[in-house]
Protein backbone atom coordinates (compact mmCIF):
# COMPACT_ATOMS: atom_id res chain seq x y z
CA UNK A 1 0.00 0.00 0.00
CA UNK A 2 1.65 3.17 -1.14
CA UNK A 3 0.45 5.46 1.61
CA UNK A 4 1.64 3.30 4.51
CA UNK A 5 4.85 2.38 6.26
CA UNK A 6 6.12 -1.13 5.46
CA UNK A 7 4.66 -3.71 7.80
CA UNK A 8 7.29 -5.36 10.05
CA UNK A 9 7.95 -9.02 9.39
CA UNK A 10 5.63 -11.39 11.18
CA UNK A 11 2.71 -8.93 11.48
CA UNK A 12 -0.47 -9.15 9.40
CA UNK A 13 -0.78 -6.47 6.74
CA UNK A 14 -3.43 -3.87 7.60
CA UNK A 15 -6.66 -4.36 5.70
CA UNK A 16 -7.75 -2.00 2.99
CA UNK A 17 -9.87 0.89 4.30
CA UNK A 18 -13.59 0.20 4.28
CA UNK A 19 -14.68 3.66 5.38
CA UNK A 20 -15.68 6.37 2.93
CA UNK A 21 -13.58 9.53 2.33
CA UNK A 22 -15.99 12.45 2.72
CA UNK A 23 -14.35 14.97 5.08
CA UNK A 24 -12.46 18.00 3.72
CA UNK A 25 -9.88 20.29 5.42
CA UNK A 26 -12.26 22.96 6.79
CA UNK A 27 -14.76 20.46 8.14
CA UNK A 28 -11.88 18.43 9.60
CA UNK A 29 -10.40 21.45 11.41
CA UNK A 30 -13.81 22.36 12.84
CA UNK A 31 -14.25 18.73 13.89
CA UNK A 32 -10.91 18.88 15.72
CA UNK A 33 -11.79 22.19 17.37
CA UNK A 34 -15.07 20.68 18.49
CA UNK A 35 -13.42 17.68 20.14
CA UNK A 36 -10.91 19.95 21.92
CA UNK A 37 -13.18 22.81 22.96
CA UNK A 38 -16.04 20.55 23.96
CA UNK A 39 -13.74 18.58 26.22
CA UNK A 40 -12.30 21.62 27.89
CA UNK A 41 -13.02 25.17 28.76
CA UNK A 42 -16.74 24.89 29.45
CA UNK A 43 -16.27 21.83 31.68
CA UNK A 44 -13.03 21.99 33.69
CA UNK A 45 -12.08 25.66 34.01
CA UNK A 46 -13.54 25.76 37.51
CA UNK A 47 -11.41 22.80 38.59
CA UNK A 48 -8.29 24.38 37.07
CA UNK A 49 -8.96 27.72 38.76
CA UNK A 50 -9.44 25.98 42.09
CA UNK A 51 -5.96 24.48 41.79
CA UNK A 52 -3.94 27.20 40.03
CA UNK A 53 -5.66 30.37 41.30
CA UNK A 54 -4.76 33.51 39.38
CA UNK A 55 -2.13 31.47 37.56
CA UNK A 56 -4.91 29.67 35.68
CA UNK A 57 -3.94 31.21 32.29
CA UNK A 58 -0.38 29.94 32.81
CA UNK A 59 -1.74 26.48 33.64
CA UNK A 60 -3.44 26.38 30.24
CA UNK A 61 -0.27 27.59 28.49
CA UNK A 62 1.82 24.94 30.27
CA UNK A 63 -0.67 22.24 29.29
CA UNK A 64 -0.62 23.53 25.73
CA UNK A 65 3.16 23.13 25.55
CA UNK A 66 2.88 19.42 26.31
CA UNK A 67 -0.04 18.94 23.93
CA UNK A 68 1.32 20.99 21.01
CA UNK A 69 4.67 19.20 20.85
CA UNK A 70 2.95 15.84 20.65
CA UNK A 71 0.47 17.30 18.13
CA UNK A 72 3.44 17.93 15.83
CA UNK A 73 4.43 14.28 16.17
CA UNK A 74 0.88 13.29 15.30
CA UNK A 75 0.97 15.56 12.26
CA UNK A 76 3.79 13.48 10.74
CA UNK A 77 2.50 10.11 11.87
CA UNK A 78 -0.96 10.66 10.41
CA UNK A 79 0.64 11.18 6.99
CA UNK A 80 3.07 8.26 7.38
CA UNK A 81 0.36 5.82 8.48
CA UNK A 82 -3.07 7.17 7.47
CA UNK A 83 -5.21 4.48 9.10
CA UNK A 84 -8.20 4.67 11.45
CA UNK A 85 -6.29 2.97 14.26
CA UNK A 86 -4.02 5.99 14.80
CA UNK A 87 -1.61 5.21 17.66
CA UNK A 88 -2.45 1.52 17.44
CA UNK A 89 -0.99 1.37 13.95
CA UNK A 90 1.90 3.72 14.82
CA UNK A 91 3.09 1.47 17.67
CA UNK A 92 2.48 -1.69 15.63
CA UNK A 93 4.65 -0.54 12.75
CA UNK A 94 7.32 1.01 14.98
CA UNK A 95 7.80 -1.80 17.48
CA UNK A 96 6.22 -4.87 15.89
CA UNK A 97 4.73 -5.99 19.21
CA UNK A 98 1.07 -7.04 18.90
CA UNK A 99 0.59 -6.93 22.67
CA UNK A 100 1.75 -3.29 22.76
CA UNK A 101 -0.58 -2.33 19.93
CA UNK A 102 -3.51 -3.99 21.68
CA UNK A 103 -2.64 -2.29 24.97
CA UNK A 104 -2.40 1.10 23.24
CA UNK A 105 -5.68 0.51 21.44
CA UNK A 106 -7.64 -0.40 24.54
CA UNK A 107 -6.01 2.38 26.57
CA UNK A 108 -7.08 4.89 23.93
CA UNK A 109 -10.56 3.43 23.70
CA UNK A 110 -10.93 3.63 27.47
CA UNK A 111 -9.68 7.22 27.34
CA UNK A 112 -12.30 8.10 24.76
CA UNK A 113 -15.07 6.52 26.78
CA UNK A 114 -13.96 8.08 30.08
CA UNK A 115 -13.48 11.45 28.40
CA UNK A 116 -16.93 11.22 26.83
CA UNK A 117 -18.35 10.52 30.28
CA UNK A 118 -16.45 13.51 31.70
CA UNK A 119 -17.94 15.82 29.12
CA UNK A 120 -21.45 14.50 29.60
CA UNK A 121 -21.11 15.05 33.36
CA UNK A 122 -20.30 18.68 32.57
CA UNK A 123 -23.26 18.79 30.20
CA UNK A 124 -25.62 17.74 32.96
CA UNK A 125 -24.31 20.55 35.18
CA UNK A 126 -25.12 23.16 32.54
CA UNK A 127 -28.40 21.51 31.54
CA UNK A 128 -29.60 21.59 35.15
CA UNK A 129 -29.76 25.39 34.82
CA UNK A 130 -32.59 25.04 32.32
CA UNK A 131 -34.19 21.63 32.81
CA UNK A 132 -35.59 20.53 36.15
CA UNK A 133 -35.41 16.76 35.74
CA UNK A 134 -33.35 14.10 37.51
CA UNK A 135 -29.71 14.07 36.38
CA UNK A 136 -29.92 10.49 35.15
CA UNK A 137 -32.77 11.35 32.77
CA UNK A 138 -30.68 14.06 31.10
CA UNK A 139 -27.61 11.83 30.90
CA UNK A 140 -29.43 8.83 29.43
CA UNK A 141 -31.32 10.91 26.86
CA UNK A 142 -28.30 12.85 25.58
CA UNK A 143 -25.94 9.86 25.55
CA UNK A 144 -28.33 7.74 23.51
CA UNK A 145 -28.95 10.65 21.11
CA UNK A 146 -25.21 11.05 20.52
CA UNK A 147 -24.87 7.32 19.92
CA UNK A 148 -27.59 7.64 17.30
CA UNK A 149 -25.78 10.49 15.53
CA UNK A 150 -22.53 8.50 15.54
CA UNK A 151 -24.35 5.56 13.97
CA UNK A 152 -26.00 7.73 11.29
CA UNK A 153 -22.78 8.53 9.43
CA UNK A 154 -19.46 10.38 9.53
CA UNK A 155 -20.55 13.25 7.32
CA UNK A 156 -23.61 13.84 9.49
CA UNK A 157 -21.48 13.72 12.64
CA UNK A 158 -18.86 16.08 11.20
CA UNK A 159 -21.45 18.64 10.10
CA UNK A 160 -23.17 18.49 13.48
CA UNK A 161 -19.83 19.12 15.17
CA UNK A 162 -18.89 21.92 12.78
CA UNK A 163 -22.11 23.83 13.47
CA UNK A 164 -21.94 23.38 17.23
CA UNK A 165 -18.24 24.31 17.24
CA UNK A 166 -18.99 27.65 15.60
CA UNK A 167 -21.75 28.27 18.14
CA UNK A 168 -19.45 27.37 21.02
CA UNK A 169 -16.63 29.59 19.81
CA UNK A 170 -19.12 32.44 19.46
CA UNK A 171 -20.04 31.95 23.11
CA UNK A 172 -16.40 32.08 24.19
CA UNK A 173 -15.80 35.26 22.19
CA UNK A 174 -18.83 36.73 23.97
CA UNK A 175 -17.28 35.93 27.38
CA UNK A 176 -13.99 37.58 26.42
CA UNK A 177 -15.81 40.63 25.03
CA UNK A 178 -17.78 41.12 28.26
CA UNK A 179 -14.67 40.70 30.40
CA UNK A 180 -12.45 42.98 28.28
CA UNK A 181 -12.63 45.99 30.69
CA UNK A 182 -11.65 43.77 33.64
CA UNK A 183 -8.85 42.13 31.68
CA UNK A 184 -7.05 45.47 31.52
CA UNK A 185 -6.25 45.02 35.23
CA UNK A 186 -5.07 41.42 34.84
CA UNK A 187 -1.35 42.23 34.37
CA UNK A 188 -1.27 44.07 37.72
CA UNK A 189 -3.01 41.20 39.53
CA UNK A 190 -0.71 38.61 37.95
CA UNK A 191 2.38 40.68 38.80
CA UNK A 192 1.26 40.88 42.44
CA UNK A 193 0.68 37.13 42.50
CA UNK A 194 4.09 36.36 40.99
CA UNK A 195 5.86 38.74 43.39
CA UNK A 196 4.72 36.58 46.29
CA UNK A 197 5.38 33.28 44.54
CA UNK A 198 5.71 30.32 46.91
CA UNK A 199 6.36 26.61 46.56
CA UNK A 200 2.71 25.84 47.22
CA UNK A 201 1.73 28.04 44.29
CA UNK A 202 4.06 26.06 42.04
CA UNK A 203 2.37 22.84 43.13
CA UNK A 204 -1.01 24.41 42.38
CA UNK A 205 0.21 25.53 38.96
CA UNK A 206 1.34 22.02 38.03
CA UNK A 207 -1.85 20.44 39.33
CA UNK A 208 -3.87 23.04 37.43
CA UNK A 209 -1.83 22.36 34.29
CA UNK A 210 -2.49 18.65 34.64
CA UNK A 211 -6.23 19.29 34.83
CA UNK A 212 -5.96 21.85 32.00
CA UNK A 213 -4.17 19.26 29.87
CA UNK A 214 -7.47 17.44 29.73
CA UNK A 215 -8.81 20.49 27.89
CA UNK A 216 -6.45 19.86 24.96
CA UNK A 217 -7.31 16.21 24.60
CA UNK A 218 -9.17 15.80 21.34
CA UNK A 219 -6.66 16.63 18.61
CA UNK A 220 -5.45 13.04 18.64
CA UNK A 221 -8.99 11.93 17.81
CA UNK A 222 -8.52 13.47 14.37
CA UNK A 223 -5.99 10.74 13.58
CA UNK A 224 -8.78 8.17 13.75
CA UNK A 225 -10.51 9.82 10.78
CA UNK A 226 -7.52 9.15 8.50
CA UNK A 227 -9.53 6.76 6.31
CA UNK A 228 -12.37 9.27 5.94
CA UNK A 229 -10.39 12.41 4.93
CA UNK A 230 -9.80 13.70 1.40
CA UNK A 231 -6.08 14.08 0.51
CA UNK A 232 -5.17 12.78 3.94
CA UNK A 233 -1.39 13.37 3.79
CA UNK A 234 -1.94 17.06 3.17
CA UNK A 235 -5.13 17.89 5.02
CA UNK A 236 -4.88 15.90 8.25
CA UNK A 237 -1.47 17.20 9.48
CA UNK A 238 -2.45 20.80 8.76
CA UNK A 239 -5.83 20.44 10.44
CA UNK A 240 -4.28 18.99 13.61
CA UNK A 241 -1.82 21.87 14.00
CA UNK A 242 -4.49 24.49 13.20
CA UNK A 243 -6.92 23.04 15.75
CA UNK A 244 -4.35 23.04 18.56
CA UNK A 245 -3.13 26.58 17.87
CA UNK A 246 -6.64 28.02 17.70
CA UNK A 247 -7.58 26.20 20.90
CA UNK A 248 -4.56 27.63 22.73
CA UNK A 249 -5.51 31.20 21.81
CA UNK A 250 -9.13 30.60 22.82
CA UNK A 251 -8.29 28.89 26.11
CA UNK A 252 -5.71 31.47 27.16
CA UNK A 253 -8.08 34.35 26.42
CA UNK A 254 -11.05 32.80 28.19
CA UNK A 255 -9.00 31.77 31.24
CA UNK A 256 -7.69 35.32 31.57
CA UNK A 257 -11.20 36.73 31.11
CA UNK A 258 -12.76 34.40 33.70
CA UNK A 259 -10.14 35.06 36.39
CA UNK A 260 -10.38 38.80 35.75
CA UNK A 261 -14.10 38.85 36.54
CA UNK A 262 -14.41 36.24 39.30
CA UNK A 263 -11.97 35.04 41.91
CA UNK A 264 -10.55 31.54 41.43
CA UNK A 265 -12.54 30.34 44.47
CA UNK A 266 -15.77 31.65 42.94
CA UNK A 267 -15.01 29.89 39.67
CA UNK A 268 -14.20 26.65 41.48
CA UNK A 269 -17.52 26.72 43.34
CA UNK A 270 -19.64 27.73 40.34
CA UNK A 271 -21.90 25.02 38.95
CA UNK A 272 -21.44 26.48 35.45
CA UNK A 273 -18.32 28.70 35.64
CA UNK A 274 -18.60 30.66 32.39
CA UNK A 275 -22.29 31.33 32.92
CA UNK A 276 -21.33 32.72 36.33
CA UNK A 277 -18.82 35.05 34.63
CA UNK A 278 -21.48 36.42 32.28
CA UNK A 279 -23.97 36.91 35.10
CA UNK A 280 -21.34 38.68 37.20
CA UNK A 281 -21.09 41.23 34.40
CA UNK A 282 -24.82 41.90 34.70
CA UNK A 283 -25.86 39.98 31.60
CA UNK A 284 -28.25 37.03 31.39
CA UNK A 285 -26.47 33.70 31.45
CA UNK A 286 -29.17 31.72 29.67
CA UNK A 287 -27.92 32.30 26.08
CA UNK A 288 -24.38 31.20 26.95
CA UNK A 289 -25.72 28.27 28.92
CA UNK A 290 -27.70 27.08 25.92
CA UNK A 291 -24.71 27.51 23.60
CA UNK A 292 -22.51 25.62 26.04
CA UNK A 293 -24.83 22.63 25.86
CA UNK A 294 -24.15 22.29 22.13
CA UNK A 295 -20.36 22.56 22.36
CA UNK A 296 -20.22 20.16 25.30
CA UNK A 297 -22.20 17.43 23.53
CA UNK A 298 -20.02 18.15 20.51
CA UNK A 299 -16.95 17.04 22.45
CA UNK A 300 -18.71 13.97 23.78
CA UNK A 301 -19.67 12.93 20.25
CA UNK A 302 -16.06 13.28 19.15
CA UNK A 303 -14.90 10.96 21.94
CA UNK A 304 -17.53 8.35 21.10
CA UNK A 305 -16.50 8.41 17.43
CA UNK A 306 -12.82 8.12 18.33
CA UNK A 307 -13.35 5.13 20.62
CA UNK A 308 -15.50 3.31 18.07
CA UNK A 309 -12.97 3.81 15.26
CA UNK A 310 -10.22 2.37 17.48
CA UNK A 311 -12.24 -0.66 18.49
CA UNK A 312 -13.33 -1.14 14.88
CA UNK A 313 -9.69 -1.10 13.75
CA UNK A 314 -8.69 -3.68 16.36
CA UNK A 315 -11.64 -5.93 15.49
CA UNK A 316 -11.07 -5.56 11.74
CA UNK A 317 -7.40 -6.55 12.05
CA UNK A 318 -8.14 -9.19 14.72
CA UNK A 319 -5.70 -7.38 17.00
CA UNK A 320 -7.10 -7.53 20.51
CA UNK A 321 -10.84 -7.16 19.87
CA UNK A 322 -13.57 -9.53 18.64
CA UNK A 323 -14.03 -9.50 14.87
CA UNK A 324 -17.70 -8.57 15.27
CA UNK A 325 -16.63 -5.13 16.56
CA UNK A 326 -14.75 -4.53 13.31
CA UNK A 327 -17.83 -4.74 11.11
CA UNK A 328 -18.88 -1.64 9.17
CA UNK A 329 -22.53 -1.25 8.28
CA UNK A 330 -22.97 -1.17 4.46
CA UNK A 331 -25.74 1.44 4.68
CA UNK A 332 -24.37 3.98 7.18
CA UNK A 333 -20.68 3.18 6.53
CA UNK A 334 -20.10 3.31 10.29
CA UNK A 335 -19.11 0.63 12.84
CA UNK A 336 -22.59 0.27 14.34
CA UNK A 337 -21.87 -2.60 16.75
CA UNK A 338 -18.76 -0.90 18.16
CA UNK A 339 -20.70 2.37 18.48
CA UNK A 340 -23.47 0.71 20.50
CA UNK A 341 -20.90 -0.91 22.81
CA UNK A 342 -19.00 2.34 23.37
CA UNK A 343 -22.18 4.35 23.96
CA UNK A 344 -23.28 1.87 26.60
CA UNK A 345 -20.00 2.09 28.50
CA UNK A 346 -19.98 5.91 28.32
CA UNK A 347 -23.48 5.96 29.78
CA UNK A 348 -22.50 3.77 32.73
CA UNK A 349 -19.37 5.83 33.49
CA UNK A 350 -21.32 9.08 33.35
CA UNK A 351 -23.90 7.79 35.79
CA UNK A 352 -21.47 6.49 38.40
CA UNK A 353 -18.17 8.48 38.44
CA UNK A 354 -17.55 12.15 39.47
CA UNK A 355 -16.13 14.73 37.05
CA UNK A 356 -12.72 15.30 38.66
CA UNK A 357 -11.95 11.59 38.83
CA UNK A 358 -12.95 11.14 35.19
CA UNK A 359 -10.79 14.09 34.05
CA UNK A 360 -7.71 12.89 35.91
CA UNK A 361 -8.02 9.30 34.70
CA UNK A 362 -8.36 10.56 31.13
CA UNK A 363 -5.29 12.80 31.39
CA UNK A 364 -3.12 10.10 32.95
CA UNK A 365 -3.92 7.49 30.30
CA UNK A 366 -3.53 10.03 27.49
CA UNK A 367 -0.09 11.11 28.68
CA UNK A 368 1.03 7.48 28.71
CA UNK A 369 -0.25 7.12 25.13
CA UNK A 370 1.62 10.28 24.12
CA UNK A 371 4.83 8.71 25.41
CA UNK A 372 4.25 5.71 23.12
CA UNK A 373 3.30 7.89 20.13
CA UNK A 374 6.43 10.04 20.39
CA UNK A 375 8.59 6.95 20.84
CA UNK A 376 6.99 5.44 17.73
CA UNK A 377 7.93 8.46 15.63
CA UNK A 378 11.50 8.36 16.95
CA UNK A 379 11.83 4.72 15.84
CA UNK A 380 10.21 5.31 12.45
CA UNK A 381 12.43 8.31 11.73
CA UNK A 382 15.49 6.17 12.41
CA UNK A 383 14.33 3.83 9.63
CA UNK A 384 13.91 6.57 7.05
CA UNK A 385 12.02 9.69 6.02
CA UNK A 386 9.39 9.42 3.24
CA UNK A 387 9.40 12.37 0.87
CA UNK A 388 5.63 12.82 0.73
CA UNK A 389 4.97 13.41 4.45
CA UNK A 390 5.71 16.33 6.82
CA UNK A 391 9.21 16.12 8.30
CA UNK A 392 9.16 17.46 11.84
CA UNK A 393 12.60 17.97 13.44
CA UNK A 394 13.93 14.93 15.28
CA UNK A 395 14.00 16.81 18.58
CA UNK A 396 10.21 17.25 18.49
CA UNK A 397 9.27 13.63 19.34
CA UNK A 398 12.10 13.47 21.90
CA UNK A 399 10.81 16.59 23.63
CA UNK A 400 7.24 15.36 23.38
CA UNK A 401 8.27 12.08 25.02
CA UNK A 402 10.09 13.86 27.85
CA UNK A 403 7.31 16.38 28.49
CA UNK A 404 4.59 13.72 28.49
CA UNK A 405 6.59 11.42 30.76
CA UNK A 406 7.44 14.32 33.07
CA UNK A 407 3.81 15.37 33.37
CA UNK A 408 2.81 11.77 34.09
CA UNK A 409 5.46 11.44 36.83
CA UNK A 410 4.37 14.76 38.33
CA UNK A 411 0.79 13.51 38.60
CA UNK A 412 2.02 10.29 40.22
CA UNK A 413 3.91 12.36 42.79
CA UNK A 414 0.77 14.37 43.59
CA UNK A 415 -1.18 11.17 44.07
CA UNK A 416 1.53 9.61 46.26
CA UNK A 417 2.03 12.67 48.47
CA UNK A 418 -1.48 13.94 48.95
CA UNK A 419 -3.91 12.36 46.61
CA UNK A 420 -4.61 15.70 44.97
CA UNK A 421 -4.39 14.36 41.50
CA UNK A 422 -6.95 11.66 41.84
Amino acid sequence: MSDQEPTPAGLPAPRQPVLRREVGPVLLTLYGLGTILGAGIYVVIGEVAGAAGLLTPFAFVLAAMVASITALSFSELTARIPEAGGPIDYSRQAFGRPWLSSAVGWALAVTGMVSGATILTGFERYASLFIDVPAWVTIVTVTLALGGIAVAGMRESAWFMAITTLLGMGGLVYVVWLAAPDMANAPVALAATLSGFETGMLAGLFLGAFLAFYSFIGFEDMANLAEEVHDVKRNLPRAIIAAVLISLVVYGSVALAATSVLSPDELALAHAPLVAVVEAKGHPGVPLGLISLFIIVNGALGQIIMATRLIMDMGRDRAGAPAILGRVNPITHTPVIATVAVTTVVLLLTLFLPLKTLANVTSAIMLAIFVVVNASLIVLKCRGQPEDVPNVPRWIPWLGLLLSAGALVTQAVFMATGGQGA
